[in-house]
């Protein structure tokens, strides 16, 4: 993440789902009305392939933070030296990977929340039941993120999204859609709002007066720093994880507006079959893709010329470029959305898929537990209180280290798509979440 961004990633097994089939008894009953969790043949591409690759750009991002031997930028995580290829990969990840991952992840689980309520609903699922299914969903996803900050990794963002579940299932999965969208224009006019007046501030500040704590890598304030993950002892970097982890669970779930937005839209398009049927909405898809990603890259492009020297900018303009460039990130995650759409549409016309595509999918379905797994290759490889690897890298380095975790990942997501076998992770959620046993 940045620190997420990880960002962090959809969980939503029932992300993207085709039209409901009748359901057979699972081996131990779930409760009364519940059909079971999504099957391999009601799945849809474009989430599972949009997952699937942007759990790269998580592992990027969330890798910046193991330099944690290394003097960061004011406005960034990112260090503030290096060579040539280490400015370059920085200059990459700053432009199009910062602040720009969450909110696709959040677009995502919002969207899935919907499909399982759809699915649930159209199989004769009672409300109540239904609601009390989302309701242990998210709690469990509270608990599975409150137990990998505790043991792993300081930016967890499983808890925030589960509570923004619980707080945005309860508030508006039942509204109507002008509800979801004028109330997603109003957190969007907010963000947007308070970027204008962190700019100005700068703007009409007396000149000579000490500007305020950048944020880091624009996120908010409160975010931790990387130096968490110098402390070499573990019992004592686990207390340290925990005590940020519970900022970051209301921080990022609700403080962060861009995710808020995200969810909403993606409750909105989950109704309208947007990524399922991609086909039907090809104008909103390539205009969402065409003014997005252009949009937060521009942004992107010159914070990330700012950091690495380029550009020669006051303080004051530094901050204007970074809080502009957060804000627009919430832009470029759903253009990246949108573009997998596109790219789903394109592919579904085939009458097979190969094995790349294979690969990134098997990733995507199981997002959770491949999530995870980062973590655990990463943290005790990378910190202090592990191998302490982190203070040898640079930026170029860490991004090669982050992209092999990565292919390890779409790896073992192969072999287990060829093996007929589910992500472990998403295994013991569903046995939780329905309280049944499902494979």
């Amino acid at each position: 993440m940045t620190g997420h961004d990880p960002t962090g990633p959809p969980t939503s097994d029932d992300a993207g789902t085709h039209e409901p089939r009748e359901s057979t008894a699972p081996a131990q009953p779930a409760p009364p009305s519940l059909r079971g969790p999504v099957r391999p043949g009601e799945r849809a591409l474009a989430p599972d392939l949009a997952r699937g690759f942007m759990l790269l750009l998580i592992v990027l991002a969330n890798s910046t933070w193991y330099l944690w031997a290394a003097s960061p930028g004011e406005l960034s995580i990112h260090p503030s030296d290096g060579s040539l290829l280490d400015r370059i990969v920085q200059g990459v990840l700053i432009t199009a990977v910062d602040a720009r991952t969450y909110p696709i992840f959040a677009f995502l689980f919002g969207y899935g929340m919907v499909q399982l309520w759809l699915r649930q609903r159209a199989a004769g699922a009672t409300e109540r039941d239904v609601r009390a299914l989302l309701r242990r969903r998210n709690l469990w996803l509270l608990v599975f993120g409150f137990v990998h900050a505790a043991l792993l990794w300081l930016g967890d963002v499983l808890g925030a999204y589960g509570f923004a579940g619980l707080i945005f299932g309860w508030l508006f999965l039942r509204r109507t859609d002008r509800t979801l969208l004028v109330w997603s224009g109003i957190f969007t006019g907010l963000l947007a709002a308070l970027t204008a007046l962190s700019v100005l501030a700068f703007i009409v500040a007396p000149e000579g007066a000490a500007p305020a704590e950048p944020a880091e890598s624009g996120s908010p304030s409160w975010f931790p720093s990387s130096e968490l993950n110098a402390e070499e002892n573990y019992l004592a970097s686990m207390v340290l994880r925990i005590q940020v982890w519970a900022f970051l669970v209301v921080g990022q779930g609700l403080l962060t507006i861009s995710v808020p937005i995200a969810i909403l839209l993606g409750f909105w398009a989950a109704r309208r079959r947007i990524l399922e049927e991609p086909g039907n909405h090809l104008r909103l898809l390539r205009i969402t893709a065409a003014v997005g990603i252009p949009l937060g890259w521009l942004t992107g492009l010159l914070h990330a010329l700012d950091h690495v020297g380029i550009l020669s900018l006051s303080a004051e303009e530094s901050v204007a470029v970074a809080s502009i460039a957060s804000t627009t990130g919430i832009a470029t995650g759903l253009g990246y959305v949108a573009l997998f759409g596109l790219i789903a549409h394109r592919l579904s016309r085939r009458t097979s898929r190969g094995p790349v595509l294979t690969a990134l999918t098997a990733v995507g379905k199981r997002s959770l537990s491949c999530y995870l797994a980062q973590s655990v290759l990463c943290a005790p490889v990378l910190t202090a209180w592990g191998l302490g690897l982190g203070a040898h890298l640079h930026s170029a380095t860490m991004a090669l280290f982050a992209t092999g975790v990565w292919l390890v990942t779409v790896l073992l997501s192969y072999l287990q798509e060829r093996a007929g076998q589910r992500g472990p992770a998403e295994v013991l959620l569903r046995r939780l979440s329905y309280r049944a046993s499902y494979s």
